[in-house]
């Protein structure tokens, strides 16, 4: 997510996420906040779109939601329902709105989409994003692949351009970084000068954690820096690192301690050292796993408590 708010006045947030791994909550959810940190459902914590009526899975997870500066916002979740297995999905749903409210939705199928290519192989693409690709002008989607032929024998991280009405991906997808193991659940921000942050979730070695390269061109992977370490606050496996602006100055960098029952909310000055600042246990009808937060304008905010109370 790019700063890209323009000249709106943000005041609250909100959250989309989906909330577990049965069917019923493969689904599409909003929650919303006042400081970036608490959130309520909305909704009544029950899904605003339902993955039956977008995706070809009947399931979808990862939501990722985009402000953008042509007025749309766009989103791309995974279209996948992990009761088939966690090789099982094929392909993405892209989607755009202009309020975030009604949205127009595309399946990519990549077995159908990249035929005679070996895309047609992959068995999960995971976790898809997208960020403005300044230099090009184009909206760039970012997933993670695997395939059963060996010729992606590890997770690795890809990407591709959106076509511009954002229904189909218009390039063949592209190697965005590799490092030699899986890698997952990339999220990429750029701050006020311009720089980039690459957070990716590391899936084997001695530890499941958050890893972070600062970049200036998203192409050029050879000149990217690896920060030393861990991002997140926690010695638990943790996945879905999510990382946005906070209104007041400063990031929050969250994550899903999918083995300790809840979401971990962390603050950051200079994208490099992160503070602990929450636990939000995942209960009740807040439930949330992995999803992202955008900054959302008052308007906004009363138009989605009118279409989804609380």
């Amino acid at each position: 997510m790019a700063l890209n708010c323009q000249a709106q006045k943000m005041s609250k947030y909100l959250f989309a996420y989906f909330t577990g791994n049965d069917p019923k909550q493969e689904q599409i959810c909003y929650a919303v906040s006042d400081d970036g940190f608490n959130y309520t459902p909305l909704n009544g914590g029950k899904p605003v779109v339902a993955s039956d009526t977008i995706a070809r899975a009947k399931g979808v997870r990862d939501p990722h939601i985009l402000r953008c500066k042509d007025g749309w916002f766009r989103m791309v979740v995974t279209d996948m329902r992990c009761s088939l297995g966690w090789a099982s999905n094929r392909g993405i749903v892209m989607m755009r709105s202009r309020d975030m409210i009604h949205w127009e939705h595309h399946t990519v199928h990549f077995p159908e989409r990249f035929a005679g290519t070996n895309m047609e192989h992959v068995t999960r693409v995971w976790a898809p994003q997208t960020i403005y690709d300044k230099a090009a002008g184009k909206y760039m989607v970012y997933f993670s692949l695997l395939t059963d032929d060996g010729t992606i024998p590890y997770d690795r991280v890809y990407w591709c351009y959106a076509n511009d009405d954002f229904s189909d991906l218009a390039t063949t997808p592209q190697v965005l970084y590799d490092v030699k193991a899986a890698s997952i659940d990339t999220d990429i921000v750029q701050d006020k000068e311009g720089t980039y942050h690459l957070f990716f979730k590391t899936e084997s070695g001695e530890r499941r954690g958050i890893k972070k390269f600062t970049l200036k061109d998203l192409h050029q992977p050879d000149t990217w820096k690896l920060r030393e370490g861990y991002c997140e606050t926690t010695d638990r496996a943790v996945e879905g690192a999510g990382v946005f602006p906070l209104i007041s100055g400063g990031w929050c960098l969250m994550y899903d301690c999918y083995t300790s029952g809840h979401y971990q909310f962390t603050r950051s000055e200079d994208l490099n050292t992160f503070t602990f600042v929450q636990n939000t246990e995942t209960k009740g009808k807040f439930t949330p796993r992995h999803g992202t937060v955008i900054q959302i304008t008052k308007k906004e905010y009363k138009r989605l408590l009118k279409a989804y109370k609380q």
